[in-house]
């Protein structure tokens, strides 16, 4: 690997100068510098009556892959996690046209969940088809200790579902956002997230995707938001807890909950605590930018991985 490559980073895409490292698609060693690798495939819909994401994570040889629905008219949320023994498919996954794929697909693909509700056990599927719109972002940032992680996302494009809870069946389209990740997070990492959906007031159309603890350098970074598909990078963030986002123009995003999953495991080498809310946004985006309506999560995440 290219000493010179690391020194380059961070990096931001699509454009010339992609480093010269081991990055998607290409497969990524186990480890690198000293840290074990870590890669998800984490997609979501925000819509009038339901918000649901769906994701594969994977730390080393292990893996997890974990759903969630919020059926907003009746304020109820269904959700599973699953820990994957090596090799195992678990239920989610990523079809492409050349078939199964987990990792950073190219092109349409769409993505599949089936599951029983654990209190119920009914079942759950569901079927998400990616449509064109809103520019990849791509960033490629060190993690502090001699190493690097990838990702890229898009957010914004029209997501086709067909979701079955039992003999409820919920159908439609509305945005929503991919995030692809991979790489050597540091052994503890701690961050928070936002990412949602909406419109403007002047009817336009906007996504955003906004961290604070994990590739968040000053420039080049994950950051962005998406009006009518097109993407800028925002200057760093702040955030308020999992109740607002403040930019350093003065703009501010402020978040209603209305479900929210949480989880905390601690399996000796992996230890994790997160806090992942659906729900509205209201305010204002940087140049003044003012929000109509936006829907989506935020999260707070406590990694030892």
């Amino acid at each position: 690997m290219s000493a010179d490559a690391l020194r380059s980073l961070p990096w931001r895409g699509p454009g010339k100068g992609r480093p010269a490292l081991p990055l998607p698609p290409a497969k990524l060693p186990l480890r690198f510098a000293g840290t074990t690798r870590k890669r998800w495939r984490y997609v979501a819909v925000f819509a009038d009556e339901l918000m649901l994401c769906a994701a594969r994570v994977q730390v080393g040889p292990l893996g997890q892959t974990f759903w969630a629905v919020l059926d907003r008219e009746r304020g109820e949320l269904v959700e599973r996690t699953v820990t994957l023994l090596p090799g195992a498919r678990g239920e989610v996954w990523t079809e492409a046209e050349a078939g199964a794929v987990r990792w950073a697909p190219e092109g349409e693909c769409t993505t599949r969940i089936e599951g029983r509700e654990p209190r119920t056990r009914e079942r759950v599927r569901a079927f998400l088809r990616f449509g064109n719109g809103g520019r990849w972002v791509e960033s490629v940032c060190p993690n502090g200790a001699g190493g690097y992680v990838w990702t890229r996302k898009r957010a914004g494009a029209p997501i086709a579902y067909d979701v079955r809870i039992g003999e409820r069946r919920l159908r439609g389209e509305a945005p929503g956002i991919e995030d692809e990740s991979a790489g050597y997070h540091p052994r503890r990492t701690v961050w928070n997230w936002s990412a949602g959906v909406g419109e403007l007031a002047d009817g336009r159309t906007v996504a955003w995707n906004l961290v604070e603890g994990v590739n968040d350098p000053q420039r080049n970074s994950e950051r962005a938001i998406w009006v009518e598909g097109a993407p800028f990078e925002p200057e760093p963030v702040r955030f308020e807890g999992l109740d607002a986002v403040a930019f350093a123009d003065g703009a501010r995003l402020e978040f209603t909950a209305e479900a929210e999953r949480a989880k905390a495991e601690n399996r000796m080498i992996v230890r994790y605590s997160y806090r992942q809310p659906f729900g509205a946004f209201r305010g204002t985006l940087p140049g003044g930018l003012e929000l109509a309506r936006g829907l989506g999560v935020m999260e707070h995440h406590d990694a030892t991985w």
